[in-house]
């Protein structure tokens, strides 16, 4: 049985590993990405809907294609988005109204990357925002509600992030000192969190299942 998959941040850095494996993937016959620009790829399973976030679920409705998993790595920082309010459009706003759009285009599944630290009670902004979507995906009843919390996302990125290239360059040896609960600080490969996700996609888990370091790593070796 051929699937169909649904993506959004597919322009990002753990985004565009997941194309990649999503579109190599045999599970999938079609892979259709939601996009403010095009991701500039020609693949025969890849299906662009370009359109903006704030009417991405009447854009999909009308594309009437049903899809079967969801995959969400729509994310930004505070600095970037250049205000708080900005970043909860994105990190909020965009990925429930993902969520919802997928959820009524049929999606069973829904996987999305969160971060370390996520939680709806936190005193900080960035993790209070990433928990919150963490809990309104998971309050939309998908069969399944996979949420990958990553530490520090290692890769090449189009922009320039001095704290974080200073943290990527200390990873390799700081790693191996994070072992314990600590551990799920680890940093971890962007391509790791998208195999991640995939392999995830596959499994017959039900409910809502968090994946830190640990799982991630083993998913994305299966």
């Amino acid at each position: 049985m051929t699937r169909t998959a649904l993506v959004a941040g597919a322009t990002g850095l753990v985004g565009g590993f997941l194309l990649k494996r999503l579109l190599d993937a045999p599970t999938y016959d079609r892979v259709v990405v939601i996009t403010r620009r095009s991701v500039g790829l020609s693949h025969p399973k890849l299906i662009e809907i370009v359109t903006d976030f704030e009417t991405l679920e009447l854009a999909l409705a009308k594309s009437a294609i049903h899809a079967d998993d969801a995959f969400c790595a729509l994310g930004t920082t505070i600095r970037k988005a250049g205000s708080q309010p900005a970043f909860h459009r994105v990190d909020f706003d965009y990925v429930v109204n993902f969520a919802r759009a997928a959820k009524a285009s049929g999606a069973t599944r829904f996987l999305l990357v969160s971060a370390i630290g996520a939680s709806a009670r936190s005193s900080i902004f960035y993790s209070r925002v990433k928990g919150e979507a963490e809990d309104a995906v998971a309050a939309l009843g998908f069969e399944a509600a996979h949420i990958f919390r990553p530490g520090l996302i290692l890769g090449e990125r189009g922009d320039r992030r001095p704290a974080e290239a200073a943290m990527m360059g200390a990873m390799p040896f700081l790693n191996p000192l994070l072992v314990g609960p600590a551990k799920i600080y680890r940093g971890i490969p962007a391509d790791t969190v998208a195999a991640a996700m995939v392999a995830a996609a596959a499994s017959s888990a039900r409910g809502r299942i968090v994946h830190t370091y640990a799982s991630m790593a083993s998913l994305a070796q299966a």
